[in-house]
């Protein structure tokens, strides 16, 4: 992403009324394109998404809290967070 002067890009006329909302202020334009979900991109998403599935599941079969922090590598209270969706 780059900077570009809003007066070689935007129409005089937007220019003049965005001078009255923003002027001398820097302005982040969004991009039209739709914005994917977290995680979407790079399968973090359905990582924890299965992780925490098979945490509910371990626990559900029997296993506690305190073996799920040494199996998973997460504290007691992420353990109870999983759990308790």
């Amino acid at each position: 992403m780059e900077y570009l002067n809003a007066a070689d890009v935007l129409p005089k006329e937007l220019l003049k009324e965005l001078s009255v909302y923003a002027s001398g202020q820097l302005l982040y334009v969004p991009s039209a394109e739709c914005k994917k979900p977290w995680g979407s991109k790079s399968g973090s998403k359905q990582y924890y998404e299965q992780r925490n599935s098979m945490i509910i599941d371990l626990y559900l079969k029997g296993m506690g809290i305190d073996e799920l922090c040494e199996c998973f590598h997460l504290s007691y209270d992420t353990i109870r967070k999983i759990i308790k969706r």
